[in-house]
């Protein structure tokens, strides 16, 4: 079904109905032919778009080849940091972004099924983001088993640090930019925990967001070793604790709800 209309000429990209966003580190290998897949299946459905890639810190050949596509590929652009750093780099993505719709996407994953479902909830004012969830009923997670429990682990600290009540805050999402973007610009974490802050802040102050469930398969292993990633996460989800529940925590009245299920609580009380 074709919902983002009006697609613009290569010329008039200044404001397409759709960026997605998609972090990417050292990705040399399958950058180019994730790209070029992610762009024929949204050419397929006639959609206005941008593809976003904020690409951050690598060291191999992956800044060579984006500038190549970008020069190839119109509806293609990208942005660059030195610093090796998922959460800024997701942020300036956000920030960046110039579509009325943005989907926070990773390159390994990139499953516009869930671009679809997620965007039909936004086109109708279902929601003002869209959390793809890994652990909500109905999902299928095929990824490795450590990863499955370091998600839920990471959900189980959320909960009793943060109160969190929803099943999942990583992985892709899409949201309204105008509603969703100053949100980002106010969260004070980075790196794998600034998509969590993201999740849970934009529920503090009062933005729908609802979950539905997703079918994930890498096609690659993490980019980064899951546990040496520990220590930052436990070190910044302690600051997100003292900044959302200790010194300025913003106005609790959100609820996220599930399409299957009746409303409930998806941040701290």
């Amino acid at each position: 079904m074709n919902r983002l209309t009006n697609r613009a000429e290569p010329h008039q990209m200044a404001s397409p109905k759709l960026t997605v966003v998609v972090p990417v580190y050292n990705e040399e290998s399958i950058v180019r032919e994730a790209c070029q897949e992610l762009m024929a299946q949204l050419e397929e459905r006639g959609w206005d778009y941008e593809i976003l890639v904020a690409e951050n810190g690598s060291k191999d050949r992956t800044v060579e080849i984006l500038r190549a596509m970008a020069g190839e590929y119109p509806r293609l652009r990208y942005i660059h940091s030195q610093e090796p750093n998922y959460g800024l780099a997701l942020r300036s993505g956000i920030l960046e972004a110039a579509g009325q719709f943005v989907v926070a996407d990773e390159i390994d994953l990139c499953d516009v099924r869930f671009y679809d479902r997620a965007l039909a909830l936004l086109e109708a004012n279902g929601a003002d983001m869209v959390v793809g969830s890994k652990r909500a009923p109905g999902s299928r997670d095929r990824r490795p088993a450590y990863r499955r429990l370091a998600t839920a682990v990471h959900n189980t600290v959320l909960k009793l640090a943060l109160g969190f009540q929803g099943t999942d805050t990583h992985g892709v999402k899409a949201f309204v930019r105008e509603r969703i973007a100053p949100t980002a610009e106010r969260c004070v974490v980075d790196r794998d925990v600034f998509a969590s802050e993201l999740v849970l802040r934009a529920a503090l102050e009062g933005k729908k967001v609802v979950e539905i469930p997703v079918s994930i398969e890498e096609k690659r292993p993490p980019s980064i070793a899951l546990f040496k990633r520990v220590p930052t996460v436990l070190k910044q989800v302690c600051r997100l604790f003292w900044v959302l529940r200790v010194q300025a925590p913003p106005g609790r009245n959100h609820e996220c709800v599930h399409p299957s299920e009746g409303p409930k609580k998806a941040s701290g009380s």
